[in-house]
């Protein structure tokens, strides 16, 4: 673990921010310690801490001769892998398709709030359907805090799933699986019977001890599958 300074915090929390906004999005490069010392007015030393602490989290990555850069990112796999919604659906051979239902900024229950921080939140739900129809309701909180682009984002095409993973990253990912009985929303969205089965995902993410996100993905009972691989040492 590196030890921060107060000049070494700040530069890291400035360099944290321009990857979390989208400023310098997956793939670019990072300015040379030497161009960021001057930025920063500092030393070398003090700006490579505060890129050490970045690599250390997983967003920069280094290579020799080429230089610091973000990390491409892409659908995280552990023990469990839950992939892009799209790519979920369309590996089995089905249509994808997506329906924004609401978006808006409040303010979270208390239990999600006491997750996500006492700052702004953005609210999306949306429906996911295979070959037209449901698959999986997607009811999301994203705090602004840690993720402030995603308040110029509409949701409009694509859901938040897309935009999270291609663009703001993650350190820690918890995952709780359950069954449980629809409620009227539910039963609503995804077109079956209040109090039928339903199979529930909820996921909540943190970037450098900071929550990014939690949603409660339902899908219904029957019929739906959930397939895990786990990969074991060459």
């Amino acid at each position: 673990m590196i030890k921060p300074t107060a000049k070494h915090a700040a530069i890291h929390a400035d360099l944290l921010a321009r990857i979390t906004s989208g400023a310098w999005p997956p793939g670019t490069a990072i300015p040379r310690e030497a161009e960021l010392a001057r930025e920063f007015d500092c030393t070398r030393p003090t700006v490579a801490r505060a890129l050490a602490a970045l690599v250390e989290a997983g967003l920069i990555e280094r290579r020799r001769r080429a230089g610091s850069r973000v990390v491409e990112r892409r659908a995280r796999e552990a023990l469990l892998r839950i992939p892009l919604i799209r790519e979920e659906i369309e590996a089995t051979g089905r249509a994808y398709g997506y329906h924004r239902l609401s978006r808006r900024r409040g303010t979270p229950p208390s239990a999600i709030r006491a997750l996500l921080g006492p700052g702004p939140a953005l609210r999306v739900t949306c429906l996911h359907s295979a070959d037209g129809r449901p698959y999986q309701l997607e009811d999301r909180w994203i705090s602004l805090a840690t993720a402030p682009g995603a308040e110029a984002e509409a949701f409009l095409d694509a859901g938040p799933n897309d935009w999270l993973v291609r663009t703001v990253p993650f350190s820690v990912a918890e995952h709780s699986l359950s069954a449980a009985a629809a409620n009227e929303a539910e039963a609503e969205a995804l077109a079956i019977p209040v109090g039928a089965p339903v199979f529930v995902i909820e996921r909540a993410t943190w970037l450098d001890g900071a929550a990014v996100t939690f949603a409660r993905l339902t899908h219904p009972g029957a019929g739906f599958r959930l397939l895990t691989r786990d990969v074991g040492p060459a």
